[in-house]
This record gives C-alpha cells, sequence and structure tokens, in this order.
C-alpha cells in the first residue's frame, strides 16, 4: 500500500535511490501521505518517535553512527519548529539530517487555517538546502531536480537539508504499487588536492622547533590514528587532544586544562607555539581557547573538508581538504626536528597525572569522585555518549580507555537533546551504549525515553546533584543575587520515569553503595537501565576549585 499522491511518491522514490534506509516519524495527519509510503517500502525502516525534538536528535545519533544521512517526517505547523535544535546540531556537527516536513498548500497560509505557520525557509541560517515543492504536474521536473540537489547535498557536504511537501486534501488514498521515479546526480564541487601547496608548508614546518596539533570533536579513524602516531615521534610536535577527539597516544596530552590550567605568564610564552594545526569539531577546552588567542601563533593552518574555523582569531592557512588526505601528502615532505619542546611538556604532564591519582585517593563522595569510579568501570569496546555542561567537562581531566568511541553533541554545546542522541546512537550502534549525563541535561530531555527503539543494553548514568552544577563552577552566577535561577535547584528524581518507561532503575548515594552498584550494571538485562548517583549540590565546585589547587 503505498500514498496514490505523486508527490509523495516522488520524495519516497528519491529517498530509497540515494539509499536512505532509516526514516523516523512523527505522528500527525498532513504527513499522512509520507507515513504511509516509508512505513509500507521494502527497503526503508521506519521508526516512530512522537515529540519532534527527540525524534531529530534520535535520527541525528544514528546518523552520527552510520555517518550516512537519515530522515525525520512530521507534519504541518509547529511540528516543524522543534527539529530546530537538532537542525542546528547536525549543521555545526556535519551529520547528515534529512528534515522532510509535510505542509499546507500555499493558498491556505496565512488566511487563518488551522495547523499553519510559513514553513518555507524556517531554518535559512542553519541549513546546506532547502527544497520548497509544489505539489502540481506541471512542476514534476522542478521537484525532483530540488529533491535530489537536496539529498545529494546531505551526501556529499554531511550536514542538514529541508524538503517542504505540500499536500492539498484528499490525504489517505492509497494505490498498489510506485511510480518510478529518475532523479538525475547533479554535479556538485569538489575538493582539489592539487591546489594544496605541500613543499611551501612544509618548508614553513621544517624550520619550527615548536609546533602543536590541536585535535577536537574526530569520528574514530584508523588511518588518521595512525598518521598522528608519525608526528608524536617528532620532539618539536605537541599533540594536545580532547576526549571528543576519539585520538589516543601515550605522548599527547589528552588533559588540556589540566595541563595549562596554573600556568604563569613565563611558561605560557614558552607554551606558545610556532605553527599550530587543528582538525575535528568545537574545542571544549576554554582555557586552551584563551592561551592561543593571548599567545597567537605565527602560522595557524585550519585543515577541513568543508569550512574554515577561525577559533583563536589568527588563521593564516585554511587547508581544505579531509586531515587523512592531508596528512597522507604533507608526511612525504616532513622531517623530525630536534627540540625540546615535547619533552618538556610531557614531563609536566606526568607530574600533573601523578598528583591527580594522589587527589583522588583521599577525595570523598561528589561528582568528580563519582565520575573516577564510573570512568573505572567502564568495560571495553563501548559507545560512550557524554551529556554537555559539567559532565563533559570532568571527562576532559580523565584518561579514557583507549578501545571507546565517545561523543558529545558539541555543534552547539546544547543539553536539549543528549539523551535522544544517545539514545539513536544506541540503536545504531553494534557494541554496547553507555551515556553519562547530568540531571539538568537528562530532565530537561526526559521524552526521550518515550522511545520503543531502545536497545535493552543501553545504559544510563545519572549524576544527579539537585541543580545545574556549571553554574556554581563558572565564574559569574554566584556573585549576582539569582544564582537559584542559573543553578535551577530541583527535588527530581528518575525513579519515576524509569517506571514509566520500562527501564530498570538503580540508585546510590555514596562512595561505596555506588561500587556495589556498579558491579553488575552493565551485564546483560531484559531491559535498558538507569544508575541514578546522588552527590552533594553544596561540595562539588569545591572540590573542582581544590583539585585543580592541588595538582599545581
Amino acid at each position: 500500500m503505498f500514498p496514490k499522491k505523486e508527490l509523495a511518491q516522488m520524495v519516497i522514490a528519491a529517498c530509497n535511490q540515494f539509499n536512505i534506509d532509516t526514516v523516523v516519524i512523527s505522528p500527525g495527519s498532513r504527513n499522512a501521505p509520507l507515513t504511509i509510503g516509508f512505513s509500507n517500502h521494502k527497503h526503508i525502516k521506519a521508526l516512530s518517535v512522537v515529540d519532534e525534538r527527540c525524534a531529530a536528535f534520535f535520527a541525528l545519533g544514528i546518523a552520527q553512527q552510520t555517518k550516512k544521512p537519515v530522515a525525520v517526517v512530521c507534519t504541518s505547523g509547529s511540528a516543524l519548529l522543534n527539529y530546530y535544535p537538532a537542525v542546528a546540531e547536525a549543521f555545526y556537527s556535519n551529520i547528515p539530517l534529512v528534515v522532510i516536513s509535510a505542509d499546507r498548500p500555499k493558498h491556505l497560509i496565512d488566511i487563518g487555517d488551522g495547523q499553519t505557520i510559513r514553513q518555507e525557509g524556517v531554518f535559512k541560517n542553519h541549513i546546506l538546502f532547502s527544497a520548497n515543492l509544489i505539489e502540481n504536474a506541471k512542476f514534476k521536473t522542478k521537484n525532483a531536480q530540488l529533491i535530489g540537489e537536496a539529498l545529494q547535498v546531505a551526501i556529499s557536504k554531511q550536514g542538514p537539508v529541508h524538503i517542504n511537501v505540500p499536500f492539498d486534501e484528499p490525504l489517505y488514498e492509497t494505490v498498489s504499487e510506485l511510480t518510478a521515479f529518475n532523479f538525475p546526480h547533479i554535479s556538485l564541487s569538489s575538493l582539489d588536492n592539487a591546489q594544496i601547496d605541500y613543499k611551501s608548508l612544509s618548508n614553513i614546518w621544517n624550520n619550527a622547533s615548536k609546533k602543536m596539533i590541536l585535535v577536537g570533536v574526530n569520528y574514530p579513524d584508523k588511518e588518521l590514528h595512525n598518521l598522528i602516531d608519525t608526528y608524536a615521534e617528532d620532539d618539536s610536535v605537541l599533540i594536545l587532544t580532547e576526549t571528543t577527539s576519539n585520538l589516543y597516544h601515550s605522548k599527547a596530552i589528552n588533559s588540556i586544562d589540566q595541563l595549562i590550567f596554573s600556568l604563569e605568564a613565563g611558561e605560557f610564552d614558552d607554551l606558545k607555539p610556532e605553527i599550530l594545526i587543528t582538525f575535528g569539531g568545537m574545542v571544549v577546552s576554554k582555557r586552551i581557547k584563551k592561551f592561543l588567542r593571548d599567545y597567537a601563533p605565527k602560522h595557524h593552518w585550519n585543515i577541513d573538508a568543508r569550512k574554515a574555523t577561525n577559533t583563536f582569531f589568527c588563521l593564516s592557512e585554511f587547508i581544505q581538504t579531509t586531515p587523512v588526505d592531508f596528512f597522507n601528502q604533507f608526511t612525504q615532505y616532513t622531517v623530525p626536528v630536534k627540540s625540546k619542546y615535547q619533552k618538556k611538556w610531557l614531563a609536566i604532564r606526568n607530574k600533573r597525572r601523578q598528583k591527580h591519582e594522589a587527589y583522588f585517593k583521599k577525595l570523598q563522595h561528589s561528582d568528580f569522585k563519582v565520575f573516577e569510579q564510573v570512568v573505572k568501570s567502564l568495560p571495553n569496546d563501548i559507545n560512550l555518549q557524554i551529556s554537555n555542561s559539567s559532565i563533559i567537562r570532568y571527562a576532559q581531566l580523565f584518561t579514557l580507555n583507549n578501545t571507546f568511541k565517545v561523543f558529545c553533541n558539541r555543534g552547539t554545546s546544547g543539553i536539549d537533546g543528549s539523551t535522544s542522541t544517545a539514545i539513536g546512537a544506541a540503536f545504531a550502534s553494534k557494541n554496547q551504549t553507555v551515556f553519562i549525563t547530568g540531571d539538568l541535561s537528562f530532565f530537561y530531555d526526559s521524552n526521550a525515553l518515550w522511545n520503543t527503539n531502545i536497545p535493552s543494553s543501553f545504559r544510563i548514568i545519572l549524576i544527579n546533584n539537585a541543580g545545574g552544577g556549571i553554574f556554581k563552577i563558572i565564574p559569574g552566577p554566584g556573585t549576582t543575587n539569582a544564582a537559584s535561577y542559573f543553578e535551577t535547584p530541583h527535588n527530581l528524581t528518575a525513579d519515576y520515569l524509569c517506571k514509566m518507561y520500562g527501564f530498570g532503575y538503580q540508585k546510590a548515594a555514596s562512595t561505596a553503595e555506588l561500587e556495589t552498584e556498579l558491579v553488575d550494571f552493565y551485564k546483560v538485562s531484559e531491559q535498558p537501565k538507569i544508575l541514578e548517583v546522588f552527590t552533594p549540590s553544596t561540595e562539588n565546585d569545591l572540590v573542582l576549585k581544590e583539585y585543580f589547587k592541588y595538582i599545581k
């Protein structure tokens, strides 16, 4: 059974032709032709998620793991606007999300008809392509061209696109077969690696004794890992990696804030690189941003296949290619340089690590202590999802197991869809997914649990400090008389949510209790589980401040 409407058939056929095999649908009437078609297509997996905001982040989590476009389908009106947070995240994180919205025909817009808004171009500031279709046989060729171009852009440029599909009534008429369509491939610009002057770049590189490679959000890539390993053996190169970089090396500095928090002006000047190479997505550490803005390198080369990122206001070279392609070529021209740069800073890193271990031996129950216990308990080869605010910042201070694949929504750094994204990733991943989250992020996105597609192996570790802990850590909020509005204190618990949505529930309120609860937490079970860990809200900021004083 398929929709009678030709425009709906065209959208469905295009998705199939461009190998979009997963569609997340939210209920509605205006999108009925699309729902009927996608749910009956033998090559497309249709998933139902009621809340559109959760549905979009769920789809984003699937696309994050598969690196393939995933479509979301909604009815007309405000339903579409609920996709916007995920669209923005996809835009800044380079994730191919295909938004397909049903709409009223143009003659019904702005006349007082129900469930209508101005849907054309609604995502204009955060979208790679918008296709506004017209339900009229005269526009058949144009519609096909727009749909085809939208899907090709999503695939080739790895980002969000929007296809707006107006339907007049009737909406529920069906036919037994889909009409065959052919969507022409549009010629899109491609990268020209030959335009990069590797010889000139290598001349600069080979004459510098202080070089830094800083890696932000990065999808796990074995070939890239091997290439970066080569640079780690050069004494003049210091490699800084974040938790979300998915790059691990014994000669890399993986806890940036731990290293630079207490440096003085002379030490900062000594750390300042002559050349900075950056690649990957957003960088979490505010301290490394401040350092590289205050002590700007002479040369900053940003490597990215799509767009330049001038995070440190000193970009001198935008190298428009993939990191793998760049380093594959560049390595042929480089030679190791004798220098004390790497050795000196790794020695400081090692001292910081020793003090880190000593600090935790005496640390009492708190957010920070809980994070240490959890990190040590995690099984090998998991897909680790981390929420924003305090949790991702705690993660930056630990050396994680190098078998983990680590993800966080750092495109916009919002808390609004962290749980939904993690569930999408769990659905798409063959490995077990563990999600570590704070209380505000979790409760803000609690509708994420209203999803029948959650695998039983999925685990959530919820650190509940009864309010927004990040606003006690960062300077500013505590100096005002409006602290309660920043910190949002609450008495919520996940217990009843677990009962409502069919999750297993465990809890702990001390170091000893948490140790006990973690023993069997990750083992096979019939339902997904949440472990809620309660911590004292008044001590966590003091613990972190004392930590940075201690490791100095």
